[in-house]
């Protein structure tokens, strides 16, 4: 289950997912996607190694400010990923 986090100013919605424990390893996927024309930009990357597990229609540029956002969104998304994601009122 993705869980929202953000919607950017050009439409690129920022989900998560719950607290993934593998490998000895507590991770977070952060899923990126953008809707376009003709279908969605999407991009996935795992906390807290920063591997890209999916990038499909973002430029290298795109992903360089998506890893400074997740440079310091990293403790909140963990925090979310924990509680289940963001509550709203």
């Amino acid at each position: 289950m993705l869980y929202p986090y953000i919607t950017l100013g050009d439409g690129t919605d920022i989900l998560h997912s719950h607290i993934i424990e593998e490998d000895e390893m507590v991770k977070v996927e952060v899923h990126f996607e953008r809707p376009l024309e003709d279908g969605f930009a999407v991009a996935r990357c795992v906390l807290p190694t920063y591997e890209w597990i999916k990038k499909e229609n973002y430029t290298e540029e795109d992903i360089k400010l998506f890893i400074k956002f997740l440079e310091s969104n990293a403790p909140l998304i963990y925090k979310y990923a924990r509680t289940g994601g963001i509550s709203i009122a």
